[in-house]
């Protein structure tokens, strides 16, 4: 339930549309953040196979480049509108930013086109749409100032909820639009390849299309403190601010933020890992064709997506109980636990890919080598040396450790994002956020290109063993920092800790 609000300095006529429009205010950010993770995750299952389409000289290394080029432009992007949405109304940077998403969404359906480099073009569009997407700094600073303490847990999950729904989604509209295949069809007219690759990114950009619509028509700025009390609202007609919100006594604890954006930094690069590697494990692991991987990896993810919501939904009522500390702990250690879980194990091998090259390399009639190309070839590629002596991942071991990653991973990203924005108070967050918001994208930045190059190189037992290490790591620093991580009210003898 939400906290009872004082609105002493609103006319009392005003307050039910007051209330009204911050709680429509609060679910256009829910709808922004929905499909800035939907815009991510649209094509994630479907990068690999769109990449080594339009330019085959793309290898394992690159791909990690590529889903890495999105959280490269976010983490650039995102202080800089959180600093815009400190000093000007959300509307600039919000509208702003979703539209460079929308026409990065159009660039990327288009990079097929160019004759030569067609990789370095999807890198392009990729890190502008991570930089559209810096925007999740600003909703999540608004949603900080626009809610109390009380409400702040819940308005968190429900937010992470509409992430998780974005990522749902995603996939499965991908998976969904698999079924135009590659070849598509061609509208002549405007140059573009309709197929299972360029859909999702069009599709995506039309929703960025109806966010800044929503935008423009709903959103309006509000701001309460710690208590629920309405400390600033806009006049609905003209927009003037009714009430500047006062100045708050006392330092936020710079160690508390700083080892809330490591955690957070750790959080997101175990995800983007996650994530990363699904297909091309898959591949590898199972011999799945790149249609299968799409096919059925999209499943997955939703699966996994629907299970987080569900997580979501309980870290509200167990964090209300607990506190929000033990649920990141416990989510923290779950994650271990599907880590380990995914480590090669016994005397059974991948199929590695020898037919591929006997083809390639087989003389017809004194003929120079020809390649079978007409047959995908599948399994473990021979190039990468470790499939010939690692052990294979089961896909029980493979389908247990999405699982529980699917359960820890929401519990973390939730209690991390509420504990910050507790700790900051009632200050202006915008940049704070940004910061935040900089330090998961930079985990998604290099998360991708860690498990590439690791995975390509020494294959899944160095790269799960090395993010199983991190964790720990992570989980002795919360122990650490455990009580310094609390409420700026808490600090400072406000609001007596629940």
């Amino acid at each position: 339930m939400r906290a009872q609000r004082s609105y002493d300095h609103i006319p009392s006529e005003n307050v039910q549309d007051v209330e009204r429009s911050q709680w429509r205010s609060i679910r256009v950010m829910y709808f922004t953040m929905f499909l800035s993770s939907m815009g991510f995750s649209i094509v994630i299952t479907s990068i690999w196979s769109y990449l080594r389409k339009i330019d085959d000289s793309a290898d394992a290394s690159f791909l990690g480049w590529v889903v890495a080029a999105y959280s490269l432009g976010q983490m650039v992007a995102s202080p800089l509108f959180g600093l815009w949405s400190n000093h000007r109304p959300r509307k600039e940077p919000l509208v702003c930013s979703i539209a460079i998403n929308v026409a990065a969404n159009v660039y990327y359906s288009y990079v097929y086109l160019p004759p030569s480099y067609n990789k370095y073009h999807m890198l392009m569009a990729r890190a502008l749409i991570g930089f559209g997407a810096g925007n999740v700094a600003v909703v999540r600073s608004y949603l900080a100032g626009a809610t109390s303490l009380k409400d702040r847990t819940s308005a968190m999950a429900n937010m992470s909820a509409c992430q998780a729904l974005g990522f749902i989604l995603g996939p499965a509209l991908q998976a969904g639009l698999s079924f135009i295949g590659e070849k598509g069809f061609t509208m002549d007219i405007i140059y573009l390849k309709f197929n299972m690759y360029t859909a999702p990114a069009l599709l995506a950009a039309c929703f960025g299309v109806i966010n800044i619509l929503l935008v423009f028509i709903v959103l309006r700025e509000h701001c309460v403190d710690d208590h629920g009390n309405q400390i600033r609202a806009i006049n609905y007609v003209s927009e003037e601010q009714l009430i500047v919100p006062p100045e708050v006594e006392g330092d936020i604890d710079q160690i508390a933020v700083l080892t809330s954006n490591i955690l957070f930094f750790v959080v997101l690069f175990i995800f983007a890992v996650f994530e990363t590697i699904a297909t091309p494990l898959s591949m590898d692991m199972f011999a799945w064709t790149r249609k299968e991987a799409i096919l059925y990896n999209g499943i997955i993810l939703a699966a996994i997506g629907f299970e987080s919501i569900i997580v979501f939904l309980l870290v509200k009522v167990i964090s209300m109980r607990f506190g929000d500390r033990p649920v990141l702990f416990s989510g923290l250690a779950i994650i271990f636990i599907g880590f380990f879980i995914m480590l090669p194990w016994g005397n059974q091998y991948p199929k590695i890919q020898w037919a591929d090259l006997q083809n390639r390399s087989m003389p017809v009639l004194g003929r120079a080598p020809v390649s079978n190309s007409s047959v995908e070839p599948t399994g473990c590629p021979s190039d990468q040396i470790w499939c010939q002596f690692t052990p294979a991942i089961h896909l029980a071991q493979y389908l247990t450790s999405y699982i529980l990653i699917g359960v820890g991973y929401p519990a973390c990203n939730v209690m991390s994002c509420t504990l910050y924005s507790k700790i900051l108070g009632p200050k202006p967050q915008g940049v704070y956020m940004g910061w935040l918001t900089a330090s998961g994208s930079g985990a998604r930045t290099l998360g991708p290109v860690f498990v590439s190059q690791v995975y390509t190189i020494l294959g899944p037992r160095w790269a799960f063993s090395l993010i199983c290490g991190l964790v720990l790591a992570a989980i002795v620093l919360l122990t650490a920092m455990y009580r310094r991580l609390i409420a700026f009210s808490v600090r400072y003898g406000r609001i007596q800790e629940g």
